[in-house]
């Protein structure tokens, strides 16, 4: 039986409620072994990639789209949105894989042109006399799902593409995004006791943010200066702006997992839940890292 939004964190008694925020610390609430364990085994399988087949990181870019819509598309379809998953499986395919040879240019031209056979085959995909229901609702979401998870997947496909430093410039939005969890676990767990959104990710907390905010623009600062061999004084910009963009998709994915009523978008990983529970930090980030790094380094 799916989780309620209750029995995930948001009732009045949820550690870390409002009512308690200053009588209690807020919990960081992970198998914190096995996420580090799962964490560990990632981060070494992309870096292997990145370092010895670089040509092989584009494949496993798609391939985890590929889950991480699947298991997004079955989630809706169990709470009674209608998405097509084909479409969106294949639609994202080519979204991802056109970015290798034309860039964002194929990126948008792939993301239309999904969209549009989207519509066509949800408007027109059923042998039934009868209108489809709930049409504007399924066709928004699925919109909002080729954004969320192929279309921003797609910038961090595009990192690896520059033959100058294209594999260190990957590593940098990883290391980015991982100094923002890090810093805000840890601050979260030692200090954290003024919740930011009760209402969407009880566990979250100010002091956690701060300390995001720190280990962001130090960690951006070193990146910069030792990986990419770019002025580190745009790290104390570059780190901040990931941060938020980390959090904001951490967010954005907590709010849909209440919308449906779920705690989790998946099992695949052990202490994170589904790919998408990992990629959800990632995802917006990519955006802000391809655009920073093209900007400071070109294309």
């Amino acid at each position: 039986m799916p989780e309620t939004p209750e029995s995930v964190g948001s009732g009045p008694s949820a550690p870390g409620g409002p009512e308690e925020s200053g009588k209690r610390r807020i919990s960081a609430g992970r198998d914190l072994p096995a996420a580090i364990g799962v964490g560990v085994s990632l981060g070494g399988l992309i870096v292997a990639i990145l370092y010895f087949a670089p040509h092989l990181w584009v494949p496993l870019v798609a391939a985890a789209v590929a889950v991480a819509t699947w298991e997004v598309v079955k989630r809706f379809r169990a709470a009674g949105t209608n998405l097509e998953l084909w479409p969106m499986l294949i639609g994202g395919q080519a979204i991802i894989w056109l970015s290798w040879p034309l860039g964002p240019e194929g990126v948008l031209a792939a993301f239309v042109a999904t969209v549009l056979v989207a519509i066509v085959w949800r408007l027109l995909g059923h042998q039934s006399t009868a209108a489809p229901n709930s049409f504007t609702r399924d066709i928004s979401t699925t919109v909002f799902v080729l954004a969320w998870i192929p279309l921003f997947a797609s910038f961090g496909a595009m990192l690896v593409l520059p033959e100058d430093r294209g594999p260190q410039r990957v590593v940098a939005l990883v290391l980015l995004v991982v100094c923002s969890d890090v810093g805000g676990y840890a601050s979260g767990v030692l200090f954290g006791k003024h919740p930011m959104v009760p209402a969407i990710s009880p566990k979250k907390s100010w002091e956690g943010f701060a300390g995001s905010m720190v280990a962001g623009a130090v960690g951006a600062v070193l990146v910069l200066k030792f990986l990419l061999d770019v002025n580190p004084v745009w790290g104390l910009l570059l780190g901040p702006v990931v941060v938020i963009t980390a959090t904001l998709g951490d967010l954005l994915e907590s709010q849909v997992k209440r919308d449906l009523g779920i705690k989790d978008m998946g099992t695949l990983l052990p202490g994170h839940g589904g790919i998408m529970d990992r990629l959800d930090s990632l995802l917006p980030s990519a955006v802000v890292v391809w655009a920073a790094l093209t900007a400071l380094m070109g294309s």
